[in-house]
């Protein structure tokens, strides 16, 4: 049976996403190894791209060909990396009116260390200008956007401080979101720590949509979801889906990881789609590929499509994404993202046989 995420908003017809959070810029370089302490490596090649949640996803949106309205929410330092995400924005025709400027710090950045080998990256972060948002510069009553997609959960200072109220101000932003009409969908950043608990499980409550791979899932629900060998455990996959549901996401967990994506929604619909088998040689970096990911999902639950259909459209722009090495440089229109599925084909099936 196909499974549709369709529930209405309130108020007036919405359309349109409005993605908020963080605001980086990549500064990716190309090394041929990385480096025990104390040696060498070299830098092959350096590029500038997006890096943060909101910006790669509204710049592979536009880049898939949505037709629906796109808008910014955040803070970048007065500098050259601010104005460089701002004047993308308005070349892309995505709304900044809620992606302020600030003089207390410099915009955000990150040097991505991949190797050129393997894709694998290291990444060296500054918060910078995301440190001092909290949202309270969001005035939600002049959006009419139907999804409020917020990340990084975890890499917002000010947003994930105590709120008496919701838990965190993170949560409370959301709550408001909520209450306004918006649906709402959350990403988390990956770290090593417990702090998921104490940050992340108040906003799960004021959550439609989560959409995070399978480590930070786990973190989450408190599952391991990968075994010994490094094998994916579809059984405690299951598990950690159903606790985060519990934990009060209201219709749809989204899980995606390299061998592809597992959702669950509401209602206990399952559905599995396995990642495309794309050749090592045209990867060139996996930076992005979440959120390349995150994108097609988004795009298909703003059109009402099918959740099968919505995973298969993820896979497929997490595929090109890796193409490039930066985050949202791979992404291209959405017909030829799809393409990609006939040209390298899908994995064997993940589905269990129970």
């Amino acid at each position: 049976m196909a499974v549709i995420i369709s529930k209405p908003n309130k108020g007036p017809a919405r359309a349109g996403v409005l993605a908020a959070g963080n605001w980086i810029v990549d500064e990716v370089k190309i090394i041929d190894t990385y480096p025990t302490v104390e040696k060498l490596a070299n830098i092959q090649s350096q590029t500038l791209g997006t890096g943060g949640a909101p910006y790669n996803v509204l710049v592979d949106l536009s880049r898939l060909g949505a037709t629906f309205p796109l808008s910014a929410a955040g803070l970048v330092g007065a500098d050259a990396r601010g104005e460089s995400i701002l004047t993308e924005c308005r070349e892309l025709k995505i709304d900044t009116r809620f992606l302020k400027t600030t003089n207390k710090a410099p915009t955000s950045y990150t040097d991505v260390m991949t190797e050129s080998g393997n894709g694998r990256r290291t990444f060296f972060h500054y918060r910078g200008a995301n440190a001092l948002w909290d949202g309270s510069d969001i005035d939600l009553s002049k959006s009419k956007a139907k999804l409020l997609h917020l990340g990084y959960l975890l890499l917002l200072d000010a947003l994930d401080q105590p709120d008496k109220k919701y838990g965190t101000r993170g949560a409370a932003l959301l709550a408001k979101a909520q209450d306004a009409g918006f649906k709402t969908s959350v990403d988390v950043v990956t770290e090593d720590s417990d702090r998921y608990a104490k940050f992340v499980a108040p906003a799960l409550k004021y959550t439609d949509y989560l959409i995070v791979n399978e480590h930070e899932a786990g973190r989450i629900s408190g599952f391991k979801i990968r075994q010994a060998d490094g094998a994916l455990d579809t059984v405690s996959l299951r598990h950690a889906a159903g606790a985060l549901l519990q934990m009060g996401i209201r219709e749809l967990v989204v899980i995606h990881f390299p061998e592809g994506a597992f959702a669950r929604t509401r209602k206990g619909e399952d559905v599995w789609q396995s990642s495309l088998k794309v050749p090592q040689k045209h990867i060139a970096g996996s930076a992005g590929a979440g959120d390349a990911f995150a994108a097609g999902v988004l795009m298909g639950l703003h059109e009402g499509w099918e959740l099968a259909k919505c995973l298969q459209t993820a896979v497929c722009v997490a595929a090109a994404s890796l193409s490039e090495p930066g985050c949202t440089a791979g992404v291209k229109p959405l017909a030829t993202c799809l393409a990609l599925a006939k040209k390298y084909g899908t994995r064997a099936s993940l589905e269990p046989s129970d």
